[in-house]
Order: structure tokens, then sequence, then C-alpha cells
């Protein structure tokens, strides 16, 4: 057993990502085939339509363009994860196949602020519940039974987005109101896709960042007010 930290590394994604947005934005409104227009329009032109499609908001393009993560995450957050399912493919690994013998195991930032006899009783719990998970085993209880006692341990996924749909992801899982695992892993996600589409992701992020609005209203962390302050003191 051992403690494990959240984690997203973009493993593959459409290289040709911002090539394909723009052709098929450039498409909508020509007579000419995506070929003739993918040769014709400069990677300048290309940059500059895709701009243009994020001011504009016409996201649709953007559902051409993958992105694939391997995620390791608690079991809380991967049925976070799951939740969105448009333009999303998931692919997790299964208790119910897979022994979970020595399993690893996050433990959340307020759990090791508070220390002490807390975060000590916290792990033996992990400890105990694998004790009795891989007694069960020996009883003949089968995985897919034993995994009822299992605690929020570690599980793996492989993520595949559409562009379009991480726009969605970014804009609600980066918010400093979303769960703190989910959000670290967004903004980990959202640093990625940046560094190989710089365009193509110009506009990712919340909306509080992005469009001058928080739709949390009352509820909102205060985050607007203060990108706004930072405005008018600039």
């Amino acid at each position: 057993m051992m403690e494990v930290k959240p984690r997203a590394r973009l493993i593959d994604y459409d290289e040709k990502a911002e090539e394909k947005v723009a052709t098929a934005a450039r498409l909508c409104y020509s007579r000419q085939g995506a070929e003739e227009l993918q040769e014709q329009m400069s990677r300048e032109e290309k940059e500059e339509l895709v701009r243009k499609i994020l001011d504009l908001g016409h996201y649709s393009t953007l559902e051409h363009a993958y992105f694939a993560f391997h995620i390791v995450c608690s079991r809380v957050t991967s049925h976070q994860l799951v939740r969105q399912r448009v333009g999303v493919s998931y692919s997790q690994r299964s208790q119910r196949y897979v022994q979970e013998d020595g399993f690893s195991y996050i433990i959340p930032p307020s759990i090791k602020r508070a220390g002490g006899q807390v975060l000590k009783e916290f792990k033996e719990h992990y400890q105990q519940s694998q004790e009795l998970y891989d007694r069960l085993l020996a009883e003949d209880v089968p995985p897919e039974d034993a995994r009822f006692l299992l605690p929020a341990i570690k599980t793996n996924l492989v993520v595949t987005y559409n562009a379009r749909s991480l726009y969605h992801f970014f804009s609600l899982r980066c918010c400093s109101r979303a769960q703190w695992e989910i959000r670290g892993l967004a903004r980990q996600m959202l640093k990625q896709v940046r560094e190989v589409t710089a365009v193509l992701f110009d506009k990712a992020g919340t909306d509080c960042e992005v469009k001058g609005e928080c739709p949390e209203g009352e509820l909102s962390c205060g985050r607007l007010e203060k990108i706004k302050s930072d405005e008018e003191e600039d």
C-alpha cells in the first residue's frame, strides 16, 4: 500500500487539431472540398480562422479534434469524471476482474492538514480495509463482491475528449468551487493541451477568466471580483 497523487497525462492528441477545425469551419461556406481547403490555407490563415471561431462561439467544429489522457485519481473523482458523457470516451480499470491487492490511495489535503491522530487513523482505515479485502478473497469471495468494502482508492482511466467537450469540462472543473481533486486534474490537463495546441485552447478555462462572468450567482467564490479589481488597477 502507498499514497499516490492525482495526475493526468496527455498520451495522444490530434496533431492537426487546429487545421481540422479551420477546414471544417471554412467548408461550411465554400463550394470546395476539404482537401482543397487544407492545401489553400496557410498556417497563419488557419490559426486566424480558429481564433475567429472561438470569438464567435461557434464551437461545433471543435468536435473534430481529439485529446486522450491517462488519469490517476480516486474512485470518488472518477465518478465525477464519468458524469460528462457528450463527446467523451472512458475506459477504467475494473475492480470486478482486477484484484486490488496492495492498492494505492489518495489522502485529501484537508486530512493532511488535520494531521496527528486523525491522519494516523485515516491511514489505518486503509490498512484494515486491505487486510479484510485479502481475507475475503482467501475465503473465495469474488473480487466483484469484496470491492464493496473498499474506500476511495486509486483507479486508472484512459479518457478521450473532443476539443469542445474539453472546453465544457474546463469551464466547470477549473473553477475554485469544484472539488479539489478534479480541479487539480483539470488544471493539469488545460496546461498540457495549451502546450500542444495553444491557439485552439486560448479561450479555455473558467467563465470568470474567459467571459468575465460567473454562473454561480450568490455561490460565487469571489474570484470574478478579484479579476475585475486587478484589471482596474492595471
